[in-house]
């Protein structure tokens, strides 16, 4: 795959519940999107090369480690634990706001 085909990935729209497996807490369908992370402790799992396509074989848990904030909103960057691979994604709506916020402050 040539690197400017990541551009023109497709996007596979799918929300489902599940059980987070970083706190253990059941996490509901988004309504809106893709739920992509837990909104509790904002935790993601490895699973997808492109959005929604479940075929990537890694399944590594991914701990979210940074935030940006651009046109979008709030993107939270996440680090795989298994890999190291960096990933990034867009809050949710009901994302646990306190947790966004300490993930816009740099420890020092």
């Amino acid at each position: 795959m040539k690197n400017n085909d990541l551009e023109h990935a497709v996007f596979t729209e799918i929300d489902e519940e599940f059980i987070c497996e970083n706190c253990g807490k059941k996490v509901p369908k988004l309504g809106y999107s893709c739920r992509n992370h837990c909104p509790y402790c904002l935790y993601s799992k490895h699973v997808d090369v492109n959005p929604g396509d479940r075929q990537e074989d890694c399944h590594g848990l991914l701990k979210p480690i940074g935030l940006d904030i651009n046109k979008k909103g709030y993107v939270i960057i996440f680090k795989c634990e298994k890999c190291g691979q960096i990933r990034r994604n867009k809050a949710a709506e009901d994302d646990d706001m306190d947790k966004i916020i300490k993930l816009s402050v740099k420890d020092d």
